[in-house]
């Protein structure tokens, strides 16, 4: 992979993150029923999307670390 590949793979990882975020809120806020059971797979389900955005986010700094390395 070249640096502009890493560049890109990083930049989609923080942009991914971010919509993470606010996947995570919609789902909570619109999976959400009326039952008590469904109120809490929503937001068992929210918190499992918003897990990903470190995860994304670790991965953006690394790649954007790599092509920093590459491109010296």
């Amino acid at each position: 992979m070249n640096t502009n590949q890493y560049r890109l793979l990083s930049r989609l990882c923080l942009l991914l993150g971010f919509l993470s975020i606010v996947g995570a809120v919609l789902v909570w806020f619109l999976a959400g029923g009326t039952t008590p059971e469904k109120q809490a797979y929503a937001e068992r389900f929210g918190i499992f999307i918003g897990l990903w955005v470190p995860s994304f986010f670790a991965l953006s700094t690394r790649l954007d670390r790599c092509a920093e390395a590459r491109g010296e």
